[in-house]
């Protein structure tokens, strides 16, 4: 008769045997899912990489137009050293002509005061000489008086017969007009005019105003053309 134990211990291996051949057939990986249900869906994600924000692309520094911007500097240098030269060359034309109009309005008050002191200024022993400066100084109308009926040795015999001297003073002159068409400028004159005798008595100054009309020949040489009173007359 068998051994109960030996049987029992043969159960036991053959189990256990059993028990290791189902162990070892069964294929690796996640166990079967039972008959009849789904199997579980799995859901593998796969890494996300971080992304790091791309650095703005810096674009290359815009070259200039180094010829088109010296040829632009250059010309608008230009215009500005024309543009001052002609302002300045203006000014300069502008302040010349303005100093030469005073000069020559200088010159007709300088020219009417110098007839004057010629007419009135005489000693007697220079008569000749001073008359003869007087005339050669007139030209026109009061030239043409002079000429007349022997007006000039009529003058110096005058001033003989006065057995004086004359000095004229002129006390002030001043430009009255200027005709640019005919050439003569009015210039009123005030003068004083003191007769000494031979015995070297002064006698008293006696004064007189007058407007005398000055030519300008096409030379630029100015003459008294004309004498007259301011209350009218010659």
């Amino acid at each position: 008769m068998p051994d109960l134990n030996d049987t029992e211990h043969n159960t036991d291996e053959s189990s256990e045997s059993r028990r290791t051949r189902r162990r070892a057939s069964r294929a690796a990986g996640p166990a079967a899912a039972p008959v009849g249900e789904p199997a579980a869906k799995v859901v593998v994600s796969a890494p996300v990489p971080r992304s790091t924000p791309a650095a703005p692309i810096a674009l290359p520094p815009r070259q200039p137009h180094r010829a088109m911007v010296a040829l632009v500097s250059g010309a608008a240098a230009l215009i500005a050293a024309v543009a001052l030269v002609a302002v300045v060359a203006v000014l300069m034309v502008q302040h010349r002509h303005a100093a030469d109009v005073q000069a020559r309005d200088q010159r007709f008050v300088d020219t009417a005061e110098q007839t004057v002191m010629n007419m009135f200024s005489y000693d007697q022993n220079s008569i000749d000489e001073s008359v003869n400066r007087f005339v050669d100084g007139t030209s026109g109308p009061l030239r043409d008086m002079l000429s007349q009926d022997n007006n000039v040795d009529n003058l110096k015999a005058i001033f003989r017969d006065t057995n004086a001297t004359s000095e004229a003073v002129i006390s002030g002159a001043a430009l009255e007009k200027v005709d640019e068409i005919g050439g003569n400028a009015a210039v009123l004159v005030s003068v004083r005019v003191t007769v000494t005798d031979l015995d070297g008595v002064n006698k008293p100054s006696q004064p007189y105003r007058m407007r005398v009309i000055v030519h300008e020949d096409d030379n630029g040489h100015m003459t008294g053309y004309d004498l007259k009173y301011p209350e009218g007359g010659n």
